[in-house]
Protein backbone atom coordinates (compact mmCIF):
# COMPACT_ATOMS: atom_id res chain seq x y z
CA UNK A 1 0.00 0.00 0.00
CA UNK A 2 1.48 3.37 -0.90
CA UNK A 3 0.61 7.30 -0.98
CA UNK A 4 0.09 7.03 -5.32
CA UNK A 5 -2.84 4.23 -4.17
CA UNK A 6 -3.76 6.58 -1.56
CA UNK A 7 -3.76 9.88 -4.18
CA UNK A 8 -5.95 7.47 -6.77
CA UNK A 9 -8.33 6.59 -4.11
CA UNK A 10 -8.69 10.21 -3.49
CA UNK A 11 -9.20 11.27 -7.15
CA UNK A 12 -11.92 8.21 -7.54
CA UNK A 13 -13.62 8.95 -4.58
CA UNK A 14 -13.63 13.26 -5.46
CA UNK A 15 -14.86 12.20 -9.15
CA UNK A 16 -17.65 10.04 -8.01
CA UNK A 17 -19.01 12.88 -5.38
CA UNK A 18 -18.59 15.37 -7.63
CA UNK A 19 -20.49 13.15 -10.53
CA UNK A 20 -23.19 13.26 -8.05
CA UNK A 21 -23.69 16.53 -6.36
CA UNK A 22 -22.26 14.27 -2.92
CA UNK A 23 -21.29 15.67 -0.07
CA UNK A 24 -18.28 13.91 2.53
CA UNK A 25 -17.05 14.31 5.95
CA UNK A 26 -14.67 12.02 8.17
CA UNK A 27 -14.64 11.67 12.12
CA UNK A 28 -11.07 10.64 12.62
CA UNK A 29 -9.11 9.30 15.68
CA UNK A 30 -5.91 7.16 15.00
CA UNK A 31 -5.51 8.38 11.43
CA UNK A 32 -5.53 12.69 12.45
CA UNK A 33 -6.72 13.47 9.99
CA UNK A 34 -4.94 11.57 6.92
CA UNK A 35 -8.40 10.51 5.38
CA UNK A 36 -9.50 14.28 4.99
CA UNK A 37 -6.04 14.66 3.76
CA UNK A 38 -6.32 12.38 1.01
CA UNK A 39 -9.83 14.15 -0.17
CA UNK A 40 -8.36 17.59 0.09
CA UNK A 41 -4.91 16.90 -1.37
CA UNK A 42 -7.09 16.94 -4.66
CA UNK A 43 -7.71 20.23 -6.15
CA UNK A 44 -11.57 21.08 -6.69
CA UNK A 45 -12.27 19.43 -3.46
CA UNK A 46 -14.13 22.07 -2.14
CA UNK A 47 -16.95 21.11 -4.83
CA UNK A 48 -17.71 17.78 -2.09
CA UNK A 49 -15.65 18.54 1.16
CA UNK A 50 -16.65 20.94 3.45
CA UNK A 51 -15.56 20.01 6.62
CA UNK A 52 -14.33 17.54 9.31
CA UNK A 53 -13.40 16.33 12.73
CA UNK A 54 -9.81 14.84 14.19
CA UNK A 55 -11.43 13.80 17.80
CA UNK A 56 -8.78 12.05 19.46
CA UNK A 57 -9.78 11.90 22.82
CA UNK A 58 -13.18 10.87 23.98
CA UNK A 59 -14.10 14.37 25.42
CA UNK A 60 -13.83 15.46 21.74
CA UNK A 61 -15.89 12.53 20.92
CA UNK A 62 -18.60 13.14 22.86
CA UNK A 63 -18.38 17.16 22.41
CA UNK A 64 -18.04 17.25 18.22
CA UNK A 65 -19.51 14.15 17.31
CA UNK A 66 -22.23 13.92 19.79
CA UNK A 67 -21.13 9.94 21.19
CA UNK A 68 -22.87 9.27 24.29
CA UNK A 69 -20.57 9.04 27.29
CA UNK A 70 -22.33 5.62 28.07
CA UNK A 71 -21.25 3.95 25.04
CA UNK A 72 -18.00 5.33 25.40
CA UNK A 73 -17.53 4.12 29.31
CA UNK A 74 -19.39 0.38 28.08
CA UNK A 75 -17.45 -0.08 24.38
CA UNK A 76 -14.20 1.69 25.05
CA UNK A 77 -13.06 4.24 21.66
CA UNK A 78 -12.26 1.37 19.57
CA UNK A 79 -15.67 -0.36 18.95
CA UNK A 80 -18.38 -0.88 16.89
CA UNK A 81 -20.83 1.17 18.54
CA UNK A 82 -18.18 4.10 19.37
CA UNK A 83 -17.66 4.39 15.43
CA UNK A 84 -20.82 4.27 14.38
CA UNK A 85 -22.11 7.18 16.79
CA UNK A 86 -19.38 8.97 15.23
CA UNK A 87 -20.12 8.64 11.71
CA UNK A 88 -23.52 9.71 12.41
CA UNK A 89 -22.85 12.05 13.89
CA UNK A 90 -20.17 13.68 11.35
CA UNK A 91 -22.67 13.10 9.24
CA UNK A 92 -24.96 15.31 11.02
CA UNK A 93 -22.43 18.03 12.32
CA UNK A 94 -21.32 18.28 8.92
CA UNK A 95 -24.75 18.19 7.11
CA UNK A 96 -22.75 15.73 4.29
CA UNK A 97 -24.00 12.80 2.18
CA UNK A 98 -21.79 10.59 3.36
CA UNK A 99 -19.61 10.28 6.72
CA UNK A 100 -16.52 8.08 7.26
CA UNK A 101 -15.35 6.90 11.08
CA UNK A 102 -12.37 5.94 12.17
CA UNK A 103 -11.00 4.66 15.61
CA UNK A 104 -8.02 2.56 16.52
CA UNK A 105 -4.83 1.72 18.20
CA UNK A 106 -2.06 2.84 15.65
CA UNK A 107 0.71 1.49 18.26
CA UNK A 108 3.15 1.57 19.17
CA UNK A 109 1.56 1.53 22.52
CA UNK A 110 -2.49 1.21 23.43
CA UNK A 111 -2.94 -2.02 22.82
CA UNK A 112 -4.19 -4.77 24.77
CA UNK A 113 -4.75 -9.03 24.48
CA UNK A 114 -8.42 -7.60 23.39
CA UNK A 115 -7.66 -5.07 21.13
CA UNK A 116 -3.83 -5.55 20.19
CA UNK A 117 -1.56 -2.46 18.30
CA UNK A 118 -3.67 -2.53 14.54
CA UNK A 119 -6.96 -2.88 15.55
CA UNK A 120 -8.84 -0.22 13.40
CA UNK A 121 -13.11 -0.07 13.91
CA UNK A 122 -14.28 1.98 10.65
CA UNK A 123 -17.82 3.79 10.33
CA UNK A 124 -19.64 4.81 7.31
CA UNK A 125 -23.49 6.43 7.68
CA UNK A 126 -25.30 7.39 4.55
CA UNK A 127 -28.12 10.61 4.32
CA UNK A 128 -30.46 7.40 3.45
CA UNK A 129 -29.97 5.83 7.15
CA UNK A 130 -27.09 3.14 5.90
CA UNK A 131 -24.56 2.75 8.11
CA UNK A 132 -21.89 0.49 8.54
CA UNK A 133 -19.26 -0.82 10.80
CA UNK A 134 -15.84 -3.03 10.19
CA UNK A 135 -13.26 -3.93 11.73
CA UNK A 136 -9.79 -4.58 10.78
CA UNK A 137 -6.63 -5.88 11.81
CA UNK A 138 -3.68 -4.06 10.54
CA UNK A 139 -0.24 -5.00 10.42
CA UNK A 140 2.90 -3.05 10.91
CA UNK A 141 4.78 0.12 12.27
CA UNK A 142 2.34 3.18 13.43
CA UNK A 143 3.27 4.71 9.64
CA UNK A 144 2.06 1.55 7.74
CA UNK A 145 -1.27 1.21 10.63
CA UNK A 146 -2.14 4.64 9.68
CA UNK A 147 -1.95 4.73 5.92
CA UNK A 148 -3.82 1.27 5.56
CA UNK A 149 -6.47 2.70 7.63
CA UNK A 150 -6.60 5.61 5.30
CA UNK A 151 -6.39 3.58 2.22
CA UNK A 152 -9.26 0.95 3.55
CA UNK A 153 -11.50 4.01 4.82
CA UNK A 154 -11.66 5.47 1.12
CA UNK A 155 -11.69 1.86 -0.74
CA UNK A 156 -14.61 0.72 1.60
CA UNK A 157 -16.52 4.00 0.44
CA UNK A 158 -16.04 4.09 -2.98
CA UNK A 159 -17.48 -0.34 -2.84
CA UNK A 160 -20.52 0.91 -0.80
CA UNK A 161 -21.24 4.11 -0.92
CA UNK A 162 -20.23 6.03 -3.99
Amino acid sequence: MSESQLRQLGILAGEKLKANGRWITCAESCTGGGIAKAITDIAGSSAYFDRGFVTYSNAAKHDLLGVAEGTLAAHGAVSEAVVREMAVGALHAARADLALSVSGIAGPDGGSEEKPVGTVWFGFADGVGRVLARKVQFTGDRDAVRLQATIFALQTAIDEFL
